[in-house]
């Protein structure tokens, strides 16, 4: 049993708490009455709990986030109620931003403020020394970068097999778009590099193949960020995948001769391209070159193997669902393997707030504060596009579709992309009911259906695409068996529990 237990809940299970390490790699003399113990969001509260206290602690340490703000709550309400005396100490995005601050900071002893590395160790010394600190709400001290103990030899043989591997080689980030809470960042600062690659050569010794990393701007320093990629290159294999998230109009010549040597399913850049309207832009406090970030897309698409995820927010200040369509259409256009479709939310501390009484911005109370309506943008418009989202990523991002999905989208003279799989979503939920548990084998037979009766394509074309994709789906049986079931024939499970016992 250990007196100190550093705790979260990841959103899945094959995510791991980078926080977490950098606390338990930084305490020092502490780290040896210390264990990370993390759980997911779909753990029942309860069993969190039990297992929380059967390691009696004294402090228990949470990492809180937007996603997971509602279910620690519901563990630290029953941690409290058994084992009050245990000290519980808070830290994270979600709880560091004064007075904006979630209910669940009335239900703890402590709250660490921003940076935790030296903060965390010097109240947990405290604690077990009998000294409580009055005031419960503690400034996180940041450290200079080269002070900093790197957490990465705590990832153990269980993550590198079944987690992402979270990496950083930069802290913070030097634009203000005002949606991010990296606006609140002063600048942006490298970690040394020859330390970090050995740090990262360790975890590649160590069997580790996919690293993600979190930096905000990757490639913002070019010396840096070559050799980063040089480093990676130089350690290719078949299992390697290296995610990095990057800004979109800056890509010099000295990057793009090596991103042209990654093989396919050896790199992905997440790309934040969020509006293409230079009003919004302008609103939110957005410096992007547009016309720079289409010719660095396009230059991606035609002239490397990269994965393309590409991100746009719906519900920003004065966007309208005219300037959201013609986002959409416009990154279409440009051929990322992803778009990323995302309401915008309100997260604690971020200057986006500013805009809510002129733009009359409605958020939800609840996490994730998922804006509702706007001055712009209606409660059912918000509503159609996140269906539209869902919906999205089933037919679009999945890669399923192929020859398919164009059918659905139009012709790029055309240019209507988002206006067609608008009419193709509304079509879908007012047949389904429902964003979710829609098979494989049924999203082929709705897009047999619905095809010809929106958009008049021929039967015998729809059939012909969607058998190039059957075929490279790798589905058991054959497509002609499958569509010969109608979409209104859904199997019916009610009662299926009685109907075993018949």
């Amino acid at each position: 049993m250990k007196p100190i237990v550093l705790t979260t809940l990841n959103s899945r299970y094959i995510h791991s708490s980078f926080s977490l390490r950098y606390l338990y790699a930084n305490l020092g003399e502490l780290q040896q009455k210390a264990v990370i113990k993390e759980f997911t969001i779909h753990d029942r509260a309860i069993d969190i709990a039990e297992k929380l206290l059967a390691m009696n602690p004294e402090i228990i340490g949470f990492s809180v986030y937007i996603w997971n703000v509602v279910e620690i709550t519901e563990v630290i309400k029953l941690l409290k109620t058994i084992r009050p005396d245990i000290q519980i100490i808070l830290g994270g995005p979600e709880v560091s931003h004064l007075p904006d601050q979630p209910d669940v900071v009335t239900l703890v002893d402590y709250v660490i403020k921003g940076a935790g590395e030296s903060s965390f160790k010097a109240l947990a010394k405290n604690l077990l020394q009998g000294q409580r600190p009055d005031n419960p709400v503690i400034q996180g001290i940041p450290q200079a970068l080269e002070e900093l103990i790197m957490p990465y030899e705590y990832y153990d043989d269980e993550d590198l097999r079944n987690r992402i591997i979270y990496v950083e080689a930069s802290r913070g980030c030097p634009f203000k778009c005002e949606f991010c809470l990296s606006s609140l960042d002063k600048t942006s600062k490298t970690f040394t590099l020859d330390r970090f690659l050995q740090e990262m050569d360790k975890l590649y010794q160590k069997g580790a193949r996919n690293f993600k990393f979190i930096d905000r701007t990757f490639n913002l320093k070019v010396a840096h960020s070559t050799a980063i990629l040089q480093f990676f290159l130089d350690r290719l294999d078949d299992e390697l995948m290296v995610h990095f998230e990057v800004i979109p109009d800056r890509l010099p010549d000295a990057l793009k001769e090596l991103l042209v040597k990654f093989p396919a399913n050896s790199l992905q850049f997440e790309v934040g391209v969020q509006t293409f309207d230079p009003a919004v832009q302008t609103l939110i406090s957005r410096r992007q070159n547009n016309e720079k970030t289409k010719e660095n897309l396009l230059w991606l698409r035609n002239h490397t193997q990269a994965h393309i995820h590409a991100d746009l927010i719906f519900g920003l200040p004065s966007d309208t669902l005219i300037g959201f369509a013609d986002s959409f259409n416009q990154l279409y256009q440009l051929g990322p393997q992803e778009i990323q479709l995302g309401i915008l939310k309100r997260l604690r501390g971020t200057p986006i707030n500013r805009h809510s009484q002129t733009y009359q911005m409605k958020y939800s109370p609840a996490p994730p504060y998922t804006v509702l309506q706007t001055r712009d943008i209606s409660f059912e418009e918000l509503q159609r596009v996140g269906r539209f989202a869902r919906y999205w990523d089933i037919f679009g991002n999945q890669g399923r579709f192929k020859h398919t999905l164009p059918l659905v989208m139009g012709s790029e003279e055309n240019g209507q992309h988002f206006q067609r799989f608008m009419i193709f979503s509304d079509a879908l939920f007012a047949h389904e009911k429902s964003t979710w548990k829609i098979s494989l084998k049924r999203q082929f037979l709705l897009l047999h259906e619905m095809l010809p009766s929106l958009f008049g394509e021929q039967e015998n074309r729809v059939r012909s695409m969607l058998q190039l994709d059957f075929d490279r789906s790798q589905q058991k049986g054959h497509l002609d068996s499958l569509l010969a079931v109608k979409a209104d024939n859904k199997n019916n499970n009610a009662n299926s529990r009685q109907r075993r016992h018949l």
